[in-house]
């Protein structure tokens, strides 16, 4: 909802309606620098009686269009994602599970290694016995980039945009080249916790979602068996 007040994003300083945007969203298009993708139905569309917008109220909080209101929300649930994961990342290291469990092995950082995980992924052939209770190579660089990437940037350019954090802090839209590139990247962070979300949500169910999510809320967790030769 707060894009769709604005649907068009910048590098730099820029940022006004003249000034060329390297992405934006118009009717029924999507706008990726010199690229056009037709998006009839999905991106950029009229709800009935209503504004143009480039999310549908499908995927809007509120669905109506109310940007003060969106940014209520938006802080509410900035402190549900803040306040966990600053918990979570304590209770990582004060447990070593970072650097016990999700930080790569230089043999799994092999470009043949890499190679075989993916497309073990890509037939849907999932680790049997032991190996299922360790993170592989995909999963651990997924993870590390969703905790040391993708929160922290989602957050400090968060910061980075509020007027009294850039008094309290002159240095943040410098370290990010300014509050429309912080902006953006804002907005490319949230786009991929989103597909973390999709594609982990997949495969759970994909691998068995009694037992994955018993795992997650128990601890218990069954092996899968391997099949004999």
């Amino acid at each position: 909802m707060i894009f769709n007040a604005h649907p068009r994003l910048y590098w730099g300083k820029y940022g006004a309606n003249p000034d060329h945007s390297w992405l934006a969203i118009t009717p029924g298009h999507l706008h990726v620098g010199s690229i056009v993708i037709a998006t009839p139905g999905l991106l950029g569309v009229t709800p009935a009686g209503g504004r143009e917008v480039a999310f549908p109220p499908l995927v809007t909080i509120p669905s109506h269009y109310d940007l003060a209101g969106a940014r209520e929300w938006h802080l509410a649930f900035a402190w549900l994602l803040v306040v966990p994961g600053v918990l979570f990342w304590l209770w990582g290291f004060a447990r070593r599970h970072f650097s016990r469990d999700l930080a790569p092995h230089r043999a799994e950082l092999s470009p043949r290694h890499l190679w075989d995980d993916i497309k073990a992924h890509a037939r849907l052939r999932f680790p049997k016995g032991p190996a299922a209770a360790r993170y592989n190579i995909l999963q651990k660089l997924a993870y590390c980039s969703v905790i040391f990437v993708l929160l922290p940037g989602i957050i400090l350019t968060g910061l980075t945009m509020s007027p009294g954090m850039d008094a309290a802090w002159p240095w943040l839209p410098a370290v990010f080249g300014g509050r429309q590139s912080a902006r953006s990247i804002h907005f490319l962070c949230a786009m991929g916790l989103a597909a973390f979300i999709v594609v982990h949500l997949i495969m759970v169910v994909l691998a068995g979602p009694i037992n994955e999510i018993r795992s997650m809320v128990t601890g218990r967790y069954r092996l899968p068996v391997e099949k004999e030769s």
